[in-house]
């Protein structure tokens, strides 16, 4: 984030604008917005939050006028700014909008209703926002900022147990393919929840939901019209090539077995079709091909076979998106498990395509891009876990990713390079609310150095509180980077060797006594300091602390105890 200058935000409960040239909003006086004919969807949808953030932190009204004369607020579109961002600035009591596109006066609407003190977490963790009497931006005031990674975005995963079935209860006519496998959909109501998210953390990219449980996003009326009204490009996971999501899809639609070297022409057309149906669609192409779920290509068995067929998957896509949608279209390419050796053993990826590096699953960072994958026209991106469920162990109750293992690889990955795409595999969302935005932050401003924790528990629970919060959560953290809670419990998922688990599960390792009865006594120091804050915090607070700090706090304190 680039910041010409940043003056102290006035943002108080009684206030009177003194200062002509200040900009002031005041509670029950109207504030005029002009916007320039001819954006995207996703300005317009952005001016809408707005004025509904307006609308219930001041008690104001926002009107959108013609002239921008006229206005309080005045939106431009300034082409010498960086790939979607912003800047604003006062003149004359006016705060302009100065845009690098639709998404740039997108990103600064949504900026001043982050100052008037808006969380992104409303919706999601209960985060309200406190009444204002009015807000000043001082005359002064003024900052540029752009994202230093240009695809930003969360991919949606192990929805099975929270986020599917909650969202099917809210909108149970978005699930129309009932059958043994597929058990609920993610619909339209629930994703503009979710774009309205990405939006606020300045995000721009989605991986849907891929699992066999719930129906696939482009199957599902209305979905693809959400992610426009959001500015929302769409892709898939490394096992969902061409928009497709073959987990689900292929039962429903595909012919005979998904395997590319005796079932080639059925698989294509299986890919063509998709194509025909989204080409107006802002999507990032996944290219190549694993199992039907996430497991190794079919029908291949040496290093050789598996290099040869995967290299023709990716030729035969690309011509395919050359004669669909152009090949100019971005296009991502993903070594994930396996596949990052049959890349290491001689596949040749276009120029143009994004080369997606992963972690292990638990944080760590597999692959770094050599000088050679830097110089690709297409770049680096980055595919990382905040919640994963399979070999050796799970992790998807709490969120029990820890911010310094984040911090320490993600800075890492941008300094090194990876600056195209970032995708954040949050599980259900909740609980990664920390994580989440923790990512989204160092996607928007490259190398980010304040205290995102204790700044994030400020913000939502008030200076005294959120200092005490921030300083339980940091010990949470250093828990769990020993050993995460979920760890502690006997469920280690897709173990088919029993006995040695049994085993694993006696060793005492470097778990002596005195060493748990340490890590006991930490827990149940935040448990009961975080107890303590919930009685104090003012009413419509707790439901977020319970939700952010006190339910992973104290469930965590229980996992040794058992």
């Amino acid at each position: 984030m680039k910041h010409l200058l940043f003056n102290v935000i006035f943002l108080t409960l009684s206030c009177v604008c003194a200062v002509a040239q200040d900009f002031c909003m005041q509670s029950g006086k109207t504030v005029s917005v002009y916007m320039p004919k001819g954006q995207t969807p996703v300005a317009n949808t952005a001016l809408e939050m707005f004025a509904d953030d307006v609308h219930r932190v001041l008690g104001s009204e926002v009107s959108v006028v013609r002239s921008a004369k006229k206005a309080d607020i005045v939106c431009s579109i300034d082409t010498n700014l960086t790939f979607e961002g912003f800047m604003h600035y006062i003149s004359g009591g006016t705060l302009y909008i100065h845009g690098a596109d639709s998404h740039g006066l997108a990103y600064g609407l949504l900026e001043v209703s982050r100052m008037l003190g808006v969380s992104p977490w409303e919706y999601w963790a209960d985060c309200v926002p406190n009444h204002a009497d009015s807000f000043i931006l001082p005359q002064d005031y003024i900052t540029e900022q752009h994202p230093h990674v240009a695809y930003r975005g969360i991919f949606i995963n192990d929805e099975d147990w929270g986020l599917n079935p909650w969202a099917t209860s809210q909108e149970p006519e978005a699930w129309t393919v009932k059958s043994g496998r597929i058990k609920g959909a993610i619909g339209p109501k629930v994703n503009e929840k979710i774009f309205q998210l990405l939006l606020r953390l300045r995000a721009n990219y989605y991986w849907p939901a891929m699992h066999e449980c719930s129906q696939p996003f482009f199957t599902i009326s209305g979905n693809r019209e959400m992610a426009k009204k959001y500015g929302i490009y769409i892709g898939g996971s490394h096992c969902e090539p061409m928009a497709t999501s073959p987990a689900a899809e292929w039962a429903m639609s595909g012919e005979g077995e998904y395997n590319y070297v005796t079932n080639r022409d059925n698989v294509q057309n299986f890919w063509k079709k998709r194509l025909g149906e989204v080409k107006d669609q802002e999507i990032v192409y996944t290219l190549g091909m694993r199992g039907v779920h996430d497991g190794a290509m079919q029908g291949v068995k040496t290093m050789d076979d598996k290099v040869k067929y995967l290299q023709m998957v990716i030729d035969d896509q690309r011509d395919m998106l050359a004669k669909t949608t152009g090949i100019g279209v971005p296009q991502v390419f993903v070594p994930y498990k396996e596949v990052l050796d049959i890349y290491k053993n001689g596949l040749r990826v276009p120029d143009d395509v994004t080369l997606m590096w992963t972690d292990d699953n638990y944080g760590y960072i597999r692959h770094f891009p050599d000088a050679k994958e830097n110089a690709r026209k297409g770049g680096n991106g980055l595919y990382y876990h905040c919640s994963y469920w399979g070999r050796p162990h799970d992790y998807l109750w709490l969120n029990s990713m820890p911010l310094t293992i984040m911090h320490n690889q993600l800075q890492e990955a941008y300094n090194r390079g990876i600056r195209n795409i970032w995708v954040l595999n949050v599980g259900d969302i909740k609980p990664s609310e920390l994580q989440t935005e923790y990512f989204m932050q160092l996607a928007w401003n490259g190398n980010e150095t304040t205290d995102f924790l204790s700044a994030f528990m400020q913000r939502e629970f008030g200076e005294e509180w959120g200092s005490e919060a921030a300083k339980a959560m940091d010990t949470y953290f250093a828990q769990a980077s020993l050993c995460k809670p979920e760890f502690l419990a006997g469920t280690r998922v897709e173990e088919s060797d029993k006995a040695y688990w049994n085993t694993v599960r006696r060793m005492p390792g470097d778990w002596d006594k005195k060493s748990v009865a340490k890590r006991v006594a930490q827990y149940r120091e935040i448990s009961d300091k975080v107890e303590a804050i919930y009685y104090q915090l003012p009413s419509n607070r707790r439901d977020a602390f319970f939700q952010l700090v006190k339910y992973p706090v104290q469930a965590a304190t229980q996992m040794p105890l058992k």
